[in-house]
């Protein structure tokens, strides 16, 4: 009799709960833990992973992929696009990690020529996927033009990164059509996360923009004039050793090395730049859909 009214009990709360489900659902809602689990299983292969070439695994130390990509929420099953990839440091993890367990696109700049940085880092991403189907077959690729950009269909993507781009948009001065076009494609509770080189604080946007450094508060308020809300921020990969004050601005320190043989040595003790790590978050879903990743941080 006991174990009938449990049942009883358990069939109406449950069904209370789903009545009580509101319509507008968040973009992605938390996996089981099993799930989470089996994602982290996957990123410890991937990182570990022979295609990854010795000299991009040692730059784990700075980028710090796990701890940024756990920071900023990334889920199983999740609707995930790269912007500007490069020639593919991070898409050599994501793109595997999403393959059957959710959707990589990375969204590049279609080149105005046939020789420059975007046409080489089409030409090295095109190359990298296309060379090892086992691990790409399932990434996307999709091209935007840079004055005007624009990611997919409207509240389509759960998840948007970004990797030391921000100061390309705002020297190209598109930095703010970029964050509203990533707006744009996410869906109501869907996050935008940013990794970028630091300024010193206080520092003046003007003198500074060309070096490659942004300031904090400047990239925080470009998001939220788009729309976003800052939902959390992190020194995963913070460096105090960064002084930001050199002859050829951030590419003077590793992985550019833009001096080549003078003081290396000074610069490679130095290590990578002093970095930002931003969670934003597209109002209109359920805000609170990340709270582990907060947890964690």
């Amino acid at each position: 009799m006991k174990k009938h009214a449990l049942a009883i009990f358990v069939a109406l709360f449950f069904g209370a709960a789903v009545a009580a489900t509101p319509a507008d659902q968040p973009a992605h809602p938390p996996p089981p833990a099993s799930a989470g689990k089996l994602l982290d299983h996957k990123l410890d292969t991937i990182l570990t992973g022979s295609w990854r070439s010795d000299k991009n695994k040692a730059r784990d130390q700075y980028r710090h992929p796990r701890q940024t990509l756990e920071f900023f929420g990334l889920q199983p099953g999740m609707n995930l696009i790269e912007l500007t990839p490069g020639g593919g440091w991070y898409a050599e993890i994501l793109a595997p990690l999403m393959k059957d367990s959710g959707t990589y696109t990375a969204a590049i700049v279609t080149p105005k020529k046939k020789e420059g940085e975007d046409a080489q880092d089409k030409d090295a991403l095109s190359k990298k996927f296309a060379g090892d189907p086992e691990r790409y077959s399932a990434a996307k690729v999709i091209q935007f033009d840079a004055k005007a950009p624009s990611f997919g269909a409207p509240a389509s993507a759960d998840m948007v990164v970004t990797f030391r781009n921000v100061h390309n948009w705002v020297m190209g001065g598109n930095e703010a059509a970029t964050f509203k076009a990533c707006f744009d494609v996410l869906k109501p509770g869907g996050v935008l996360g940013v990794a970028e080189h630091r300024a010193a604080p206080g520092a003046d946007l003007e003198k500074i923009k060309k070096t490659g450094y942004l300031p904090e508060d400047y990239v925080i308020k470009l998001a939220t004039a788009a729309g976003f809300k800052l939902a959390a921020k992190s020194e995963i990969n913070a460096n105090p050793k960064d002084t930001k004050d050199y002859p050829e601005g951030v590419w003077t320190l590793p992985p550019t090395l833009a001096l080549e043989e003078k003081d290396k040595a000074k610069y490679l003790a130095i290590g990578e730049s002093d970095r930002m790590t931003l969670r934003f978050v597209k109002p209109g879903g359920a805000d609170k859909i990340f709270s582990e990743a907060d947890k964690k941080h």
